[in-house]
């Protein structure tokens, strides 16, 4: 029986990213990750999760996008040096 398999698949490179500084935060890799999943969707007998549609509505899906694109650094973000700073802005 062999120590180790490989399993070769196709990613979104930005998820791929976004999936390896999540595990890195964890002091996990990639690879750790996925054996993580591998055995605990064994020991489930399935996912080891739910497996839904999401129900957000189109604002919502926005907004979540855009905080996407803001921790990628892919949006431009006001700064403010003070609260105040930033209710002034806001009542423009």
């Amino acid at each position: 029986m062999a120590k180790t398999a490989t399993i070769n698949m196709r990613v979104n490179p930005e998820v791929k990213s976004s999936a390896e500084t999540i595990f890195a935060s964890l002091g996990m890799t990639l690879t750790e990750a996925i054996n993580v999943f591998l055995h605990k969707s064994v020991m489930e007998g399935g996912l080891p999760f739910d497996v839904r549609q999401p129900r957000y509505n189109a604002e919502t899906e926005a907004a979540m996008q855009e905080a996407r694109d803001i921790m990628n650094g892919k949006a431009e973000t006001d700064t403010f040096d003070s609260a105040a700073a930033m209710f002034a802005a806001l009542d423009k």
